[in-house]
C-alpha cells in the first residue's frame, strides 16, 4: 500500500502530466489493482480455511486482520496528528 501511495503522491514528477483520459485510468487501473491484492491477502487465507471446514479458524484469522489494520490505521493517523504542523 506504501508502494501505491507513493506512486500516486509522486507520480505526476516521474510520469510528466497525463493528456485526456490516460491519466484517470491509469489511476483507476493502479487503484483497482492494489485493491485486488490487498482483497486477496486479507480474505484468501480465511476463506481457504472456511471452505476446509475450519471455521472457527477463518473468521479469528479474519478479525486478528482487520484488527491489525485498525490498530495501524489508527497509530499511523495518530502520528499524522501529532507530526502535524
Amino acid at each position: 500500500m506504501l508502494l501505491v501511495a507513493s506512486i500516486f503522491t509522486v507520480g505526476k514528477d516521474i510520469f510528466g502530466p497525463m493528456p485526456g483520459l490516460f491519466g484517470p485510468f491509469v489511476f483507476l487501473l493502479l487503484f483497482v489493482l492494489s485493491a485486488a491484492i490487498v482483497g486477496s491477502l486479507i480474505f484468501g487465507k480465511p476463506a481457504f480455511l472456511f471452505l476446509d471446514g475450519q471455521k472457527k479458524e477463518a473468521l479469528t484469522m479474519f478479525l486478528y486482520t482487520i484488527l491489525w489494520l485498525f490498530i495501524v490505521t489508527f497509530c499511523t493517523l495518530a502520528v499524522v496528528a501529532i507530526l502535524r504542523p
